[in-house]
């Protein structure tokens, strides 16, 4: 007979759990496998909401096992490591995303792009190496590979977890794909956990920064505070006409369904726009446009760990920190209720310190 989520393993551990696709989270007891020799175990002290959490809860994706425990942007303090670790100490700030486990073998793994391995391990909600189910961040304590964790940089403060998803999710393609380049004009598609991070990130690389939103009640935000250089309203038909050919590259961070044709249009010859949002149904690709101006329609995922690592570093440097809200744990259900309704700038932090305890 299979053993209980709380008797799995040897290390007791407590989270909050959806039971079913209610999404609701209630208190979970469970277990974390013994630190291993490569293992490094932590107390973790925040933990960034992510919109694929919310999906995943309500299993809008179609993959979901309950009792599922989400969060994979997890900022803490290691407490245990195994005696062939080398890259973290007892006392280290740590921060894990969205992978726990990759192939290791593959040409992706052998590149650093383990968040393209065909057999990679989510944070959450899949079977680890040892046929158990991986459990996220919405907990008290995690134990992971070192290699899939990554050093917290000491000037980084230690709420800045969605760096860890909503950060690389938007380095990445501005690196991969050339535009990471000063002087380049840069469209954000979307101004939410995501798109925010997009506009930080092109600033300090030195673009102009065009975004793009449905929300008039967003420009003021976007210019102001995120230091934006043109705010543009999708619906409105003049505006979007008066920025055609003049972008080289465009981040799309909406998770909803939305026309491309208009964006296409804002591209120069050669532009690409980059899709990061989540969007579960097909959008309608317009064709024309794309072979008339040599246009790229491209997708990209998290990064993978080296990559990750740079970004952690980048943002310190540059001071470069999420939007964030933080609250406790225990207000974990009215904090996703409010990120359905996008009622967040522009992230919520659950700090675990606050009413963590066991019920």
């Amino acid at each position: 007979m299979a053993k209980s989520p709380e008797e799995e393993h040897p290390i007791k551990a407590f989270g909050w759990a959806a039971r079913d696709t209610s999404g609701v989270l209630t208190p979970f007891n469970f277990s974390r496998r013994a630190t291993g020799e490569k293992d490094v175990q932590f107390k973790i002290l925040y933990c960034g909401v992510c919109h694929t959490d919310l999906h995943f809860l309500k299993n809008e994706w179609g993959v979901t096992r309950y009792p599922v425990v989400p969060g994979h942007e997890i900022v803490g303090v290691v407490t245990e490591v195994g005696n062939k670790v080398d890259k973290f100490k007892i006392g280290d700030k740590i921060g894990v995303g969205c992978l726990v486990g990759s192939c290791q073998k593959c040409d992706n793994c052998a590149n650093d792009l383990e968040n393209y391995c065909p057999k990679q391990i989510q944070t959450y909600g899949q079977m680890y190496i040892d046929g158990t189910m991986t459990y996220g961040g919405y907990s008290d304590i995690m134990v992971v590979d070192e290699h899939f964790a990554v050093r917290w940089p000491e000037n980084l403060p230690m709420e800045a977890a969605p760096l860890l998803c909503a950060g690389i999710t938007t380095y990445s393609p501005l690196k991969y794909y050339g535009l990471d380049k000063p002087g380049l004009n840069i469209g954000v598609v979307g101004l939410g956990g995501l798109g925010h991070m997009a506009v930080k990130f092109a600033k300090a690389f030195g673009a102009n920064v065009t975004v793009i939103s449905t929300s008039p009640s967003k420009e003021e935000e976007a210019l102001k505070h995120l230091g934006a250089d043109k705010f543009l309203l999708s619906n409105n038909p003049e505006q979007i006409q008066g920025a055609m050919n003049t972008l080289d590259g465009i981040i799309d961070t909406v998770s909803a369904v939305h026309p491309l044709l208009p964006y296409l249009g804002m591209l120069k010859p050669h532009g690409k726009h980059v899709i990061v949002g989540a969007i579960p149904q097909p959008l309608e690709m317009p064709v024309f446009p794309l072979i008339l101006g040599r246009k790229t329609i491209a997708g990209s995922a998290m990064g993978g760990m080296k990559e990750t690592q740079e970004m952690l570093d980048f943002a310190a440097k540059h001071n470069i920190t999420p939007d964030v809200e933080v609250v406790a744990m225990d207000y974990v259900n009215t904090a996703l209720e409010r990120l359905v309704k996008s009622d967040v700038k522009y992230r919520f932090v659950l700090d675990m310190g606050k009413k963590m305890n066991n019920v």
